[in-house]
Order: structure tokens, then C-alpha cells, then sequence
């Protein structure tokens, strides 16, 4: 059971029935984010999932709110959409919202070199051709943001390819429903128990592929 609420007090009286997870309607009449982030310091276990007012464009201001289980809306099944049976319109409205959702993008790509001294020339040249930051670390060194230097040969025949998403669980569901697995030996978690990184379990084209919390 997940109940509507809007106030402190609806919230109060559900929590008072043992819930931790409500919905939060209308949301965005009700005060949006800021409101719920300000509940969430008295209401230290209860969660919300936030409908009403929510679309594309303002979706990832919720989800990026770790007390924020789900966001649901209208805008992706439109009363007109359906009488009308455009099924292949919802369909792309759906995909559009779970893409915004998982936002992945091309983090960096890590070579694997074979000792420190190459990991140092390859990036030192990188930076000196396209004026790129030398950021030297204690395992790699970074040519800017967008190419990690391994010091020695880590996962991947070649390297690996980090990419970026604002939610590196709901993007291991997303892509488990294509059939993708993940080698859990890999998995790193902040104090919060959500998972800041993984490596798929399968490499592409001699790279390694892991997840990123962006």
C-alpha cells in the first residue's frame, strides 16, 4: 500500500500505520523537492514517490534525491494517447523517461599501460597534444577527465571503458532486463549501501565496461 499525502500530517498518520514509503500528490503544487528534502530531517525513514506536475524535464530533480524511490506521471500515458491506441507514441515517451533516467554518457576511457614510466609519456603526450590537465594518481594518471592511464595492466585486454549514469543500481536493472550481467566481485558502495560502481561481466572489443556514478 502506498497512500497520497501532501502534508506533514497525512505523512505522520500513514507513518502512524507502520508505512515508510508514501505518494507525495500533487507534488509539484505541494512543494516539490525542496519540501520533501526539508521533511526529511524530521521523517528520517520515510520515502516518497512523487506524482503530479512530474515530466521529463523536471524528473531528474527527484530522482536525484536519494529519499525519492520513484516518480511517476500522466505526461508518459496521456488519456488522448491511449483512446487514440497510439501505443508506439507511449512507447517512445516511456523510453525517453527511462533514458533521462539512467543519463549514461562516456565517462573515460582507461588504457592499460605497461608500466608506470609508459603511463606517464602516453599521458604527458595526450595532455601536451590537446592541452589536457595532468592529474597524476597512485594507481593511474588522467590525461584531463577523458583518458586514465593504468601504471600497470588492470581489467580488460587493452583497458577499459568507464561509463557514466546518475544511478548506478537502477542502471544495472535497466540493462539486467537486456540480458547483461555483472561480476558483483567488482562492486564498490558508499556508506549508504548504493552502489558507486560495477564492471559488466562480458568485455567489448578487448575492453573492459564498468559503471560510474556520474
Amino acid at each position: 500500500m502506498m497512500p497520497g499525502t501532501a502534508t506533514p500530517g497525512e505523512m505522520e498518520q500513514a507513518m502512524s500505520m507502520g508505512l515508510d514509503v508514501v505518494k507525495f500528490f500533487h507534488a509539484e503544487q505541494n512543494g516539490g523537492v525542496a519540501k520533501l528534502k526539508a521533511l526529511a530531517g524530521p521523517y528520517t525513514n520515510l520515502r516518497w514517490m512523487p506524482t503530479g506536475g512530474v515530466n521529463t524535464k523536471n524528473m531528474m530533480d527527484y530522482l536525484g534525491f536519494d529519499r525519492i524511490i520513484a516518480c511517476g506521471g500522466t505526461w508518459m500515458v496521456k488519456k488522448e494517447l491511449v483512446e487514440g491506441e497510439q501505443w508506439d507514441e507511449i512507447t517512445r515517451i516511456c523510453k525517453e523517461a527511462v533514458k533521462t533516467m539512467l543519463g549514461f554518457s562516456m565517462a573515460h576511457v582507461g588504457i592499460n599501460c605497461a608500466d608506470e614510466a609508459q603511463a606517464e609519456q602516453t599521458t604527458k603526450t595526450l595532455c601536451a597534444l590537446f592541452d589536457l590537465e595532468y592529474k597524476p594518481g597512485n594507481s593511474s594518471i588522467f590525461a584531463g577527465s577523458a583518458v586514465e592511464c593504468n601504471k600497470a595492466p588492470v581489467r580488460g585486454a587493452n583497458g577499459h571503458i568507464a561509463i557514466g549514469t546518475n544511478n548506478v543500481d537502477r542502471a544495472v536493472y535497466h540493462l539486467g532486463l537486456r540480458g547483461v550481467t555483472f561480476d558483483e566481485s567488482s562492486r564498490k558502495t558508499d556508506a549508504k549501501g548504493n552502489t558507486k560502481a560495477i564492471y559488466l561481466k562480458d568485455e567489448l572489443a578487448g575492453f573492459a565496461v564498468h559503471l560510474v556514478k556520474e
